[in-house]
């Protein structure tokens, strides 16, 4: 599975910095590995496809060594955070997951909710995205259809989930997303057990 390189990560989180003042919070990566379930466990990176630059514009444009030197009130910074938004939401997903059983963590963003618990919510993979911050990039959002109602979980818990992937685009108030997780099992997070120490 394809992740992404340091230049690519470096410009990502130049966009963030742009679009929220600040870098994007450092994200859990597990390694990808098969579930006893039947689910492949994917990173966050392996949703990006190989090759894509989140940044190209801001490279295209110049902006990437003065971005810190914009203001807030520059129309500059403005229009270029406006043109940036249109390239995230129009974000390249990577097709071969496309209808895979796959599991991922992330931090939940509720969508639908009925009294049994939530119905769709956006799964993404740092605290505080599309509420506190700008969303991030359209393939850095999974919406997720759960199976069964999800019930006992809060905003920006988080949560593992595991389900059928589509590359299917939907936009909502919290963002757009560019996966839709179907049929989706959630669990709130574990960490995986860490490996015993060797022994003597």
């Amino acid at each position: 599975m394809p992740h992404l390189d340091s230049s690519r990560r470096r410009w990502l989180q130049a966009g963030a910095a742009l679009l929220a003042a600040g870098a994007l919070p450092a994200r859990a990566q597990p390694k990808p590995s098969a579930t006893s379930a039947g689910y492949t466990e994917i990173r966050w990176d392996d949703l990006v496809p190989k090759g894509w630059d989140p940044m190209k514009l801001m490279k295209d444009k110049g902006a990437g060594s003065n971005m810190a030197a914009l203001q807030d009130g520059d129309p500059k910074a403005a229009a270029l955070m406006q043109q940036l938004r249109e390239v995230w939401d129009n974000a390249p997903t990577e097709g071969q997951l496309d209808n895979t059983r796959i599991k991922l963590p992330g931090y939940l963003v509720p969508l639908e909710e009925v009294a049994a618990g939530h119905t769709e919510f956006l799964l993404v993979p740092y605290f505080g995205a599309c509420i506190h911050t700008p969303p991030p990039p359209a393939n850095q959002i999974v919406l997720v259809v759960p199976a069964k109602p999800a019930g006992g979980f809060r905003s920006m818990d988080t949560v593992w989930v595991s389900g059928v992937l589509r590359t299917v685009r939907n936009n909502s108030p919290m963002g757009s997303s560019g996966y839709r997780l179907e049929a989706a099992l959630v669990e709130r997070y574990k960490a995986p057990a860490a490996a015993p120490a060797p022994t003597r």
